[in-house]
């Protein structure tokens, strides 16, 4: 479980980026957080994984507060960045081990989960090739396997399908649905409005920095009395 208590973010002294906000994602649920460019999704999971610092407020992940316990607190969620350009010096294996002991992960187990995970992705082969030489989607691919070796309780996701092939992102929204039958979170921001409509138990949209909905798809129908497509009730509420 994640809890967005009272959370505000300001860059500038006259504008916040993320305003007062409040939002509790369950246990077993998928929940997707949506908003134009600039709207604050990303700060707002920036601050939920400790990389920005929380101006007020705060955020518990699973009775563990990032400001109070910020060790404990990463150790409770696997991330997904909406860059995944990094480490590029090494090549796979060595990333995904290097994930592996900072999670404590014993090696019987990364070994199999590796395997598995990567062999499930189609980048098995690529392993032992630096990341530097991988295409965009194969580092996304690599990213999103190392997020699950420690098995955490919480997926948190930026922009997760981006430059994934239709196979690989067919294969990531079922371990999405798979992941949440366990009793686990799945959080993530996506501008794909079909992907979110089909997939999500829940949805959040935030603009200019303010949480203007939360619920499921149906209830956005019936509170604004259209019963239309997740994209045109999303145009129409952050016009």
């Amino acid at each position: 479980m994640i809890e967005i208590k009272n959370v505000s973010k300001s860059y500038t002294k006259d504008k916040k980026s993320v305003d007062n906000l409040n939002l509790e994602i369950k246990n077993g649920e998928i929940f997707g957080f949506l908003g134009p460019n600039g709207a604050g999704k990303t700060t707002t999971i920036k601050m939920i994984t400790g990389i920005l610092e929380i101006d007020e407020g705060d955020i518990v992940i699973d009775n563990t507060s990032i400001i109070n316990e910020p060790i404990e607190s990463k150790k409770k969620f696997g991330y997904v960045p909406d860059n995944p350009d990094m480490f590029l010096k090494l090549k796979g294996i060595e990333y995904l081990n290097f994930l592996a002991d900072i999670y404590k992960v014993p090696k019987n187990e990364r070994k199999e989960k590796i395997e598995n995970l990567s062999r499930k992705f189609g980048i098995y082969e690529n392993l032992n090739d630096r990341i530097q030489s991988y295409s965009h989607g194969m580092k996304q691919k690599i990213v999103v396997i190392g997020t699950l070796l420690h098995n955490p309780k919480n997926w948190i996701l930026d922009e997760p399908m981006t430059g994934l092939d239709p196979k690989s992102a067919h294969d990531l929204k079922q371990m999405m649905k798979e992941y949440v039958k366990q009793g686990n979170t799945v959080f993530f921001s996506t501008h794909v409005l079909e992907v979110a409509e089909k997939l999500c138990d829940r949805i959040g949209i935030i603009n200019k920095g303010k949480l203007i909905f939360v619920g499921t798809y149906e209830e956005m129908k019936k509170q604004f009395k259209e019963d239309a497509s997740l994209e045109d009730l999303f145009l129409e509420i952050t016009e």
